[in-house]
């Protein structure tokens, strides 16, 4: 059932909480409204104008018109219902790339300006803490990228689909664009006449008017702005079913309905490998939505993760490879959509979980040993912590490269903790631990302290000093039971084929994406036969 804003009004959650918190960390949450306009944030270390202080989304409505050219901005309105933490006479929403018509606050006409990459909102009457407030925006949405901004609409050969992550859902509707701030979400799709959309969540009617069609999708539990995922084109929907009875669909070109079939009727079966795992699925529905376009990266976005459609067209990938992958973005509804980062240096919780399951299902049902493949992470972890930081401590995004904080070290680097975390504890406590985890945290965030606190809670030990090294040394410690492991002696700084920042040059991450598996020796090593990409990301953006 879907929840209105106006239900949850008397009981604050833990994420309400949570987002106060951060909101009270950053100074400003009452803005003088004779104060100048300017972009403000939550203090994400890693994106400090992500986000706003001063309110908690409850729920987003949003209705796109797509005018059947992706070259064209899709006229748009997004609705917000939120609970405000603090007196407000500025609202701030994380906006750019569209052009804003109007803007009511509660049915008001209100002022709006740019600030940054902020839309900075002055309601005709200031907003006082502890209310609801609906925000209402008509704007347009570009899907044209803008120069040197990469992320939130991707042009397919025949249509549009979404890669908002990390940074990049406020390019496409205005938002709190942090992940702390988890919301519902209802999309609403209007499209020409041979044309399909989809959205995540559970389809909510289909109404056809003149030679168009809107279609409406719900969300059943909240969602980080990151994670949203629309797909406009000309698509088949394919139906299936998943363990106890949960629907999968899958959105593909109608052109490759039967070449993909083999791939995509893996999905059930996977999804139940992971249930062994680590407990049911924590969703209404899942599936792929394969797109015909370029991204270098599959993307884990709630219920519909998005893959390029060359992953499994192009005979150079192997079908273990390409199946540990789908593992991985299924891996992620769990970790990094239901548990999901309160700030983004807590990003190795979500991909270092997904890199995990990817090697422990090839491992289980391949052969490829997750042994030697952690064997070669270590070798090149101090590598990647120069280069990108300790897991938990990542560097901030370099704009010079597609990567963004996606950096080997909080993919098989953060998969390296957690193998030595089991060498520590022994498998049957490290096993709990992951199942608490994902129950104990379900639909909401959760920080790096916060697992920290269940694996010493878990396994009855003081684990301070084994976490400090493993997530916050320069250097990698010593793995446990292997005191054979040794790290890789540092390539020469004049090396550029060694350069430790570019995935492509570790033997850890298939040449083409930080999210594929990290290098197992079986791993391809490159896509000969496809376009040189920066990054395949496999699990966010793959990310």
């Amino acid at each position: 059932m879907l929840l209105t804003p106006h239900s949850q009004a008397t009981t604050p959650t833990r994420r309400r909480t949570a987002a106060a918190l951060l909101a009270s960390a950053v100074s400003v949450c009452l803005v003088a409204a004779s104060a100048p306009v300017a972009p403000l944030g939550v203090g994400d270390r890693l994106f400090p104008y992500l986000g706003n202080p001063g309110y908690d989304v409850a729920s987003y409505d949003l209705a796109f018109t797509y005018p059947g050219n992706n070259s064209e901005p899709l006229q748009a309105v997004t609705t917000i219902d939120a609970w405000t933490t603090a007196d407000l006479d500025r609202v701030n929403l994380d906006f750019a790339h569209g052009k804003v018509e109007s803007v009511e606050v509660d049915g008001d006409p209100a002022e709006f300006r740019s600030a940054g990459e902020d839309l900075v909102i002055t309601p005709e009457d200031s907003v006082s803490d502890g209310t609801w407030m609906r925000i209402t925006v008509r704007h347009t949405s570009d899907p044209v990228p803008a120069e040197g901004r990469e992320g939130g609409w991707v042009r397919t050969a025949d249509g549009l689909a979404m890669a908002n992550q990390a940074d990049a859902a406020h390019l496409v509707f205005p938002c709190n664009d942090h992940p702390s701030d988890k919301a519902m979400f209802t999309f609403r799709v209007t499209a020409p006449d041979g044309h399909t959309a989809v959205a995540g969540g559970l389809a909510a009617g289909v109404q056809k008017s003149g030679g168009s069609t809107t279609w409406t999708y719900r969300t059943q539990h909240p969602m980080a702005t990151e994670l949203a995922q629309v797909s406009i084109g000309r698509s088949t929907v394919l139906h299936r079913t998943g363990p106890h009875g949960l629907p999968v669909r899958d959105v593909v070109p109608t052109r490759d309905r039967e070449a993909l079939e083999p791939w995509l009727q893996k999905t059930p079966g996977q999804i139940a490998w992971m249930e062994g795992k680590v407990g049911r699925y924590p969703f209404e529905t899942y599936g792929l939505l394969v797109a015909d376009a370029s991204t270098g990266f599959e993307l884990e976005t709630q219920t519909l993760s998005l893959f390029e459609r060359e992953l499994f067209t192009e005979p150079v990938y192997p079908p273990w490879y390409v199946e540990s992958i789908m593992v991985h973005e299924v891996a992620h509804q769990w970790f990094g959509n239901s548990v999901t980062p309160r700030t983004w240096s807590d990003l190795w919780l979500n991909e270092g979980h997904a890199t995990w399951y990817e090697a422990l299902y090839a491992e289980e049902q391949a052969g490829k040993p997750m042994r030697a493949r952690m064997k070669a992470a270590y070798g090149a972890s101090d590598r990647w912590r120069a280069a990108g930081g300790p897991p938990a401590a990542p560097k901030a995004p370099d704009p010079a490269r597609k990567t963004g904080i996606f950096r080997p070290n909080v993919y098989d680097g953060a998969a390296l903790v957690l193998y030595a975390l089991r060498q520590e504890i022994g498998r049957p406590a490290f096993e709990r631990l992951e199942r608490a985890w994902v129950v104990r945290h379900q639909d909401d965030t959760a920080t790096t302290q916060d697992f920290v606190e269940l694996a010493a809670e878990i396994s009855g030990r003081d684990l301070d000093g084994f976490f400090q090294g493993w997530l916050y040394g320069e250097k990698t410690p010593p793995m446990p039971g292997h005191p054979d492991w040794k790290p890789e002696t540092p390539a020469k700084p004049q090396d550029p084929a060694a350069t430790p920042q570019d995935p492509a040059a570790t033997p850890q991450v298939p040449a083409a994406t930080p999210q594929a598996p990290a290098a197992t020796p079986q791993a391809p090593a490159a896509k000969p036969k496809a376009p040189a990409k920066q990054v395949r990301a496999v699990g966010t953006p793959a990310r």
